[in-house]
């Protein structure tokens, strides 16, 4: 059965960085245009940030991946975002993240828990970085979100070449301090470049912060437990309301 730490199958030929398909035709350019112009698209239009991080997968720290948040704000407690491999047209969407506040992530079970993960060090250490946005444009969106946790399920596990969203999601986990979070040097070195940033001085803006005076000790579960999670799916009996022929 798929399985979100096993590779795949094989899968249809190229080098993973597009999904197999023929070329989009004028006619359905065309179409898409006419769509965009008579369409609201209104939760669309609701995404207010692009948020450029990183991330691990839970069942396989050592596999780390450049993210792409696009931020919607729904209230004051929980955003949700469409997760994209880069900015580009072309960016494959991989997943999707939810981020509640720490008051939230309290009221829920601690089984519910240890699939969250903190925000605090992400922030803290400028991995989190806001493309374009001035500092102190985004300072109290920053000292909001270092008390938020997030739940971030991975579709399509680009980063090992598939070409289509194969098997079952991943659970993603976020950079710590702790080694097997700590984001590789070049992956973070490649980010600064394309932006013209530097991770080093979002960390010395940021070091005014209030930190939350106590972290939810399930989430990041795997820094105390030493263990991840990994999805496998399963055939079950279905439930019907009649029997099946």
């Amino acid at each position: 059965m798929a399985s979100s730490d096993k590779t795949p199958d094989p899968m249809p030929g190229g080098d993973g960085s597009m999904p197999p398909g023929k070329a989009t035709t004028v006619t359905q350019s065309v179409l898409d245009k006419g769509a965009q112009m008579m369409q609201t698209l209104n939760p669309i239009k609701q995404m207010s940030q692009h948020v450029c991080s990183f991330a691990c997968y839970s069942h396989d720290m050592s596999r780390q991946i450049e993210t792409h948040y696009y931020v919607t704000r729904l209230n004051n407690d929980f955003l949700q975002c469409a997760v994209y491999d880069s900015d580009q047209p072309n960016a494959r969407l991989i997943g999707v993240e939810y981020i509640i506040s720490g008051r939230i992530l309290e009221t829920l079970l601690p089984e519910e828990q240890k699939l969250w993960h903190s925000h605090a060090h992400e922030i803290t250490s400028g991995l989190w970085a806001n493309p374009r946005v001035p500092e102190m444009v985004n300072s109290g969106e920053l000292q909001d979100l270092v008390n938020t946790y997030g739940k971030f399920w991975c579709t399509w596990q680009t980063d090992r070449g598939d070409r289509l969203p194969l098997g079952a999601p991943a659970l993603m986990m976020s950079p710590q301090e702790a080694e097997l979070g700590i984001i590789k040097i070049d992956l973070v070195k490649k980010r600064d470049d394309k932006y013209k940033i530097s991770t080093d001085d979002l960390k010395k803006s940021r070091a005014n912060l209030v930190l939350p005076e106590s972290m939810n000790r399930m989430a990041d579960y795997w820094k105390h437990a030493g263990k991840g999670f990994a999805i496998d799916v399963e055939e079950t009996q279905m439930k019907t309301t009649a029997p099946f022929p």
